[in-house]
């Protein structure tokens, strides 16, 4: 079977197991630190994601069905609460760094959606080149670092997931 025939399978699976409970998710892919997987939700709603993990710690690339990408640094030392924004830096090895500007402060999380344009694109491709992410302060100090090896080949198959959830009509995850 195919990837992309095991991917539609997974979705189905997500969606369908999703509806029982919250949120239920089915692993596609892992190489070394980093796990792709497809998530539903109670709604019927899916997404992917692209996750390098250490103890308490996380960085995440979500995909949605409308093309959405979302970044996600979460850690158990945060509590934000709701409601609050941030100004935050992104640096990849020694390449410039990215600003993100407005990123939500979520409970345990940094929520930041990238531009859909060349620089979110540009942002996907330096991380999947990339060796190590640094997030940063407003001020540039550091905050958190996260591994991004095997960073190439998990971005190829969280992009592989997305263009199958994209490309679904509600109902019929085959179309």
């Amino acid at each position: 079977m195919d990837f992309r025939k095991e991917l539609a399978a997974a979705i189905v699976a997500a969606v369908t197991i999703g509806s029982a409970s919250a949120q239920e998710s089915e692993v596609l892919y892992t190489h070394k630190h980093w796990q792709v997987s497809v998530v539903g939700w109670d709604d019927g709603s899916v997404g992917c994601v692209a996750e390098v993990k250490a103890p308490g710690e996380s960085f995440s690339i979500w995909t949605f069905p409308d093309g959405a990408v979302q970044l996600q640094f979460y850690s158990t030392a945060w509590d934000f609460g709701e409601g609050q924004t941030a100004d935050l830096g992104v640096q990849i090895d020694r390449r410039a760094p990215w600003s993100l500007t407005g990123a939500e402060l979520y409970q345990n999380s940094v929520l930041f959606y990238l531009p859909d344009s060349d620089a979110g694109g540009n942002f996907i491709g330096e991380v999947a080149r990339g060796n190590r992410l640094y997030l940063r302060s407003d001020d540039g100090s550091d905050v958190q670092n996260y591994s991004l090896a095997g960073s190439s080949a998990s971005i190829g198959a969280l992009v592989d997931c997305s263009n199958v959830i994209t490309n679904q009509t509600p109902g019929n995850p085959f179309n």
